[in-house]
């Protein structure tokens, strides 16, 4: 499924490890692992969250678009 790739290819890209992006998740390594592995479902607050730090869309995320860049946002964080 595209959105466990995407997200390891993003953080990859990022040069951060498992264990930086989920203390920016507040969630454990272990969690972050199981996300990008695809055994624990992601939920919708992370999904926003990790769409806001890659600058990008949930929709890029979870394979409805190859384009990258985001939508014009409502919220700013």
């Amino acid at each position: 499924m595209f959105l466990y790739s995407r997200i390891r290819n993003l953080r990859e890209d990022e040069d951060m490890s498992q264990t930086e992006i989920a203390k920016l998740l507040n969630v454990s390594q272990a969690t972050y692992s199981r996300y990008e592995s695809g055994t624990l479902d992601i939920p919708s607050q992370i999904l926003i969250k990790l769409a806001i730090f890659h600058n990008t869309s949930i929709d890029y995320l979870l394979g409805l678009t190859d384009e990258i860049r985001p939508y014009k946002r409502k919220i700013q964080f």
